[in-house]
């Protein structure tokens, strides 16, 4: 197992360790939650440089890292919607695209023995959602409406990105089924 497995795995571990912290009661416990969410995230970015630079790809590594990603952020959802800081639709909008996602690169995978890679829109909105939900975190008492309209563009790119996901796994899923040139398909 490399490191940037370890790292996946180091951030799956940091998901109960957020909840406690954060439902603590200790004073500055979001913040400390916040901080928790942070190095996560950095985790996140480093697991996926090392692996690159280094030649550490897996195919463990590419479900543990999103595995880990998601989780984390899931958690750092309901534990906002839970404080009454988000809508809970915010939340079922986020678990409805990820399941989606999952079967869709499930499918992907039965189909051409592939796991789609993540893309720039992907990355763009798992940043926005971070950025968001640290916000969030971070100043509690943010109006009820901003933080309603923060969260929908969250949610916003957050579609913008599966709709891109769903073009590229049709485009990828339609390549892998044609004939390669020169192949016989009369048989």
């Amino acid at each position: 197992m490399g490191l940037p497995n370890v790292l996946s795995i180091s951030r799956l571990l940091l998901v109960p360790v957020f909840i406690i912290v954060y439902f603590s009661g200790l004073e500055y416990a979001t913040t400390y939650a916040a901080i928790i969410f942070l190095v996560a995230s950095l985790t996140d970015v480093l697991d996926g440089m090392i692996a690159r630079k280094y030649g550490l790809t897996s195919r463990l590594g590419k479900i543990l890292d999103p595995l880990g990603d998601k989780v984390m952020t899931f958690t750092v959802l309901i534990c906002i919607t839970i404080d009454r800081i988000i809508p809970l639709w915010a939340v079922l909008v986020f678990a409805a695209k990820e399941v989606a996602m999952g079967l869709g690169g499930l499918l992907l995978h039965k189909r051409v023995k592939e796991i789609p890679p993540s893309n720039f829109l992907g990355k763009t909105s798992t940043v926005v959602f971070f950025v968001i939900c640290m916000l969030l975190m971070l100043f509690p008492s943010i109006p009820p409406r901003i933080a309603k309209t923060m969260i929908s563009t969250a949610i916003g790119v957050t579609l913008i990105a599966f709709g891109s996901y769903i073009i590229t796994f049709s485009k990828h899923l339609k390549a892998k089924s044609e004939p390669e040139h020169g192949e016989d398909t009369k048989k």
